[in-house]
């Protein structure tokens, strides 16, 4: 998922680094229309975009193997338990450094947003 919801780059290379956007849990529809959330909450949601942000780091020549920062946004502090659990599926033993910040809301009605930071070496 790449077609962002808002005025901003998906991600941006600027030297050795490459910064998503905040990243949904959207998923393109089965009938071609508009992406939509994946069903499923908050650890559904943290897998897509988790996928998504890894798609995006693809086009640029970095993968999440190269992800040194990313930020958790949730709407809800009592899904931080579901959240950490879709994250350590994401990223198996590689351990980025994370900021978890709950907020009031986010676009689209989505449960979490998450931005990633990647450093590709020999860049």
């Amino acid at each position: 998922m790449s077609t962002p919801v808002g005025p901003y780059t998906p991600i941006v290379r600027a030297g050795a680094w490459r910064i998503c956007s905040g990243q949904l849990g959207l998923a393109p529809a089965a009938d071609g229309g508009a992406p939509a959330l994946v069903d499923g909450g908050p650890g559904p949601q943290l897998t897509q975009a988790v996928a998504n942000a890894a798609t995006l780091l693809a086009g640029e020549g970095a993968s999440l193997a190269d992800v040194v920062k990313t930020t958790v946004f949730a709407t809800d502090p009592a899904d931080f338990p579901v959240v950490n659990e879709a994250y350590v599926a994401a990223f198996g033993d590689h351990r980025p450094a994370r900021s978890m910040v709950a907020v009031s809301a986010l676009p689209m009605g989505a449960a979490v947003e998450v931005e990633v930071w990647a450093l590709v070496q020999g860049d």
